[in-house]
This record gives structure tokens, sequence and C-alpha cells, in this order.
């Protein structure tokens, strides 16, 4: 009997095409004579064009220095033909801010991607059934599956359990009715867990400082031991310091936290 092979070509976002005036994430594939063919990365790799004119708002000295085959940024959407499937883009009307709010959503979007794709590989489900099912609700309810993501690091009932998708059955009468089903079935959601933990659990900061401690007077061991212990009572539970003795009068301060804002701060200020 023939495996079922799935379909793990899929775009991110429900929509099939982005919106005007939205920054889009591409890679440069081939330079024409009218401007460059990319692919949107974010939408199955559709095709879209930059017009040589929509570069740059200078005057355009050299084109290899302004695109180049196989790199990777944000442009603005300028024009979408659905019918055709022409979409115009522009380079050089995306600002900084458009810029960084493109990477900052496409780098989420990539990493939501990347596990939903993995766990359709595995359990030999096409990725777009398991975007429908899950990640196009989770983008509406949340703003962004990433989002939704983070939560089921250490709650995941609680995001996926509302989840609900309609099947069609034959009834005893012999007419077809409509039921409302959980969307997600426990293999998709202990596989989907797993990855998510396995690619999203925060990463605890580790800073280490080699430090040199002197006292001059008699009872000098007896002040350093005392500093030691006023240090390491300055840390807590979720940021505990540690101070061990390397060869007087070398020492070695360590911590670590999953607050890293917090932890630099501290070592900032004091």
């Amino acid at each position: 009997m023939a495996t079922h092979s799935p379909n793990l070509e899929c775009r991110m976002y429900e929509s099939r095409y982005p919106e005007v005036d939205m920054a889009v994430m591409i890679q440069v594939k081939n330079i024409a004579d009218m401007g460059a063919y990319v692919s949107l990365l974010e939408y199955n790799n559709i095709e879209g064009m930059i017009l040589f004119s929509e570069l740059s708002r200078r005057r355009i000295r050299s084109v290899s220095s302004l695109i180049k085959v196989g790199r990777i940024e944000p442009v603005m959407v300028l024009r979408v033909d659905k019918e055709k499937g022409y979409i115009d883009l522009s380079k050089r009307r995306v600002s900084e801010e458009d810029i960084q709010t493109c990477e900052e959503r496409y780098n989420k979007s990539k990493l939501v991607h990347s596990i939903m794709r993995h766990v359709a590989e595995t359990l030999g489900i096409d990725l777009e059934e398991l975007y429908v099912n899950i990640g196009w609700p989770l983008y509406r309810k949340y703003g962004h599956a990433f989002e939704a993501f983070k939560i089921m690091v250490n709650d995941p009932d609680s995001v996926l359990d509302p989840l609900t998708r309609e099947v069609k059955e034959t009834g005893p009468d012999g007419q077809e009715v409509t039921k409302v089903v959980p969307a997600v079935s426990e293999e998709i959601k202990e596989a989907l867990i797993r990855n998510i933990r396995r690619r999203m659990t925060p990463q605890p900061l580790k800073i280490r400082a080699d430090i040199e401690m002197k006292c001059f007077q008699f009872d000098g061991v007896l002040h350093i031991k005392d500093a030691m212990r006023k240090a390491e009572a300055a840390g807590n539970a979720d940021c505990p310091v540690k101070i061990k003795l390397v060869a007087p009068p070398l020492y070695v301060l360590t911590t670590q936290t999953l607050d890293k804002v917090s932890l630099i701060l501290r070592f900032i200020l004091g």
C-alpha cells in the first residue's frame, strides 16, 4: 500500500497575498532587464518584482550594489493583482521602522513555521491542514501564533483545548450533518507541545566574573569571607550568586537567571 507523502509547502499566513503598503520579507531570485524577480518568503515563495526605479531614492549608479541574488530583506508592497498573480514591490519606499517591524514579525513567523512543518512531517500530515486547524486560528486570536506558542510552553491546554473544527457526517436518516469536534488530536497535541518546549523554553543567561579580593588587616580573611557571604546573600532563588576561591587573591563569581534584563541591570548598577 502506497503511503501518503504529506505536502509540506504552505504560506505562513491565512491570506494568500500580502496587503498593499505592507512590508514583506523577500529573497532575490534573479535580476532581469527591467528589475529583480523575488520570492515572498512568508507567502510560500510566490513571485514578486522590484522595478529598478523602485530600488533607491537616489540616482542608481550600480544595480549590483543595491540588490544581489540570494539576499533576504524587507520590501514594501505597491500593487497586488490577485487574478494574474502579479505583485509589485519597492525597496526605496520601505522605512527603517517598516524594516524593524517586518524583521521581528518574520523571525517569529519563521520559528512558528519551522515547528509546524516539523510536526506535519513527523506525523505525515499536510502542513496546510495543520495551519487551517491550529496555526491560523491562533494568529487570529493572539495576533501572532508565536504569542500563543509562548503560552503553550507552560500552559498548552488553555491555548489548544478551545480550538474546534467542523466535520461533515452522514446521519442515521441519510442526511449530511455538521459536527463540531476538537481541532487537535492527542497525537498532534503531544507532538506540538514537545516541539514548542524544545524550541521555545527560555535558556538561562549565565555570567561569570573573575575578581580579586585583598584585605591587609590582621583578620583580613574574615573580612573577605564576610564579603563573600554578603555577595551570595544578594542573590535569590531566581538569580543565585555563588563565589568560589581559585587561589588567593583570585575568586570566581557566577550567577544565572531567565530574567536577562534584571541581571544585566544588577551588574551595571551594582
